[in-house]
């Protein structure tokens, strides 16, 4: 059979029913039946809830995995800024520890100073504030180096002093600097006056380099552990009455005529800062414009008169009486 005179149409078992048209516009009908009938009289509320309360689980368990990364980012990101201010704020406490440091140690500079000037307020000499740079480089002396020298008008043989007492006196003056030797420094001596007894005698700096001696004093003098030592003044370099050594041990031996004493000096020596220079006792003011003769032709100056003023004490010799 030709293939142009088959059948084409479909047998009569899927021809049955409405046809698509009817079936469109049924559809259609009741669709808008329904919207106006549930936007009227809210009737398919009760099947809209149901459907909902069936796809519940379906609807939750297909957002957990949206959830899981979503928390997962939020996580991360607050771990970062956790991290980050964790950082910061122990970079601010370390800053805020440097800074309480340095109040700290700027209160302990303003104390020493303002006891150093109250110490320098005692004084009958004129002074002038320096600052220590460092310790000499020769390891078998104790001598420290000063911001000030010949320029500032430190001379040789000044006494220097902190908040606590003597601390040595200037042996060597160079244009910007000068070298101050410690009291404690065996090379040096100062004479020294009981406040209890008001018994004098010198003190020397012992060898070990950190404490000062009282030698050729007699077995049988009045003195005792924790007599305080102060300047006595008569060598015309330290003012009289400025704190050095504290007593604190006394040894007596039965072979000889002399105790050996062994004091503690007040002062900072081991890591002096601030210091006071203070000008000799016995240094001569400037001499006056001596004028010229008077009325008469006598000079109001004696024939012979020198106005050289007195002595130096030699610089490293301690002051000695």
């Amino acid at each position: 059979m030709p293939l142009g005179t088959l059948d084409r149409s479909a047998p009569p078992l899927f021809n049955q029913g409405p046809s698509a048209l009817s079936r469109l516009i049924f559809f259609s009908a009741l669709s808008l039946f329904l919207m106006v009938a549930d936007a009227r009289f809210d009737v398919v509320r009760p099947l809209r809830v149901a459907v909902g309360a069936v796809l519940y689980p379906v609807q939750w368990l297909a957002m957990k995995p949206v959830e899981a990364v979503t928390g997962a980012a939020r996580y991360l990101a607050d771990l970062q800024s956790a991290q980050r201010g964790e950082d910061e704020a122990r970079r601010a406490m370390a800053l805020q520890a440097q800074r309480a440091n340095q109040a700290d140690e700027l209160a302990r500079e303003n104390e020493r100073l303002r006891t150093l000037l109250a110490l320098r307020q005692n004084t009958p000499v004129p002074g002038r504030a320096a600052e220590v740079l460092f310790d000499a480089a020769d390891p078998y002396t104790r001598k420290v180096v000063l911001d000030q020298g010949l320029v500032q008008g430190i001379v040789p043989g000044s006494p220097v002093i902190d908040e606590r007492g003597v601390l040595g006196q200037v042996t060597l003056v160079q244009p910007f600097s000068s070298e101050v030797t410690l009291v404690v420094d065996r090379e040096l001596s100062i004479p020294v006056q009981n406040t209890r007894t008001g018994a004098r005698s010198v003190a020397f700096g012992d060898a070990s380099g950190r404490g000062l001696e009282l030698r050729f004093t007699s077995a049988h003098a009045d003195v005792q552990e924790g007599d305080l030592l102060s300047t006595s003044g008569v060598d015309g370099v330290y003012p009289p009455g400025m704190p050095v050594a504290r007593v604190v041990r006394i040894e007596k031996r039965a072979d000889s005529a002399f105790a050996r004493i062994w004091c503690e000096p007040l002062a900072h020596v081991a890591a002096p800062r601030y210091v006071m220079v203070l000008a000799p006792v016995g240094q001569a003011a400037p001499p006056e414009a001596i004028p010229g003769p008077a009325a008469g032709g006598k000079s109001p100056v004696p024939a012979g008169a020198s106005h050289k003023p007195p002595p130096w004490v030699r610089p490293g010799a301690g002051g000695t009486p």
